[in-house]
C-alpha cells in the first residue's frame, strides 16, 4: 500500500454531509406540504357543511 493520507477522505465526508443536508431538507418540505394540505382539507371541509361544524 501507499505511505501518505488517505485519499477523498475530506471530499466524502462533505459530500455525505450535504446528501443528508439535502435528504432532512425534502423531509420536512414533505411534512410541511402534508400540513398545509391537512389544513385545506379541513376548511374545505367546513366550508362546505358548515352545520356540522356549530354542533361540535
Amino acid at each position: 500500500m501507499a505511505k501518505g493520507p488517505e485519499k477523498n477522505t475530506k471530499n466524502k465526508a462533505l459530500h455525505t454531509k450535504l446528501l443528508n443536508r439535502k435528504k432532512t431538507k425534502l423531509q420536512e418540505e414533505k411534512k410541511e406540504k402534508a400540513l398545509r394540505l391537512k389544513a385545506l382539507v379541513a376548511k374545505m371541509n367546513q366550508k362546505k357543511n358548515p352545520d356540522e361544524s356549530e354542533n361540535i
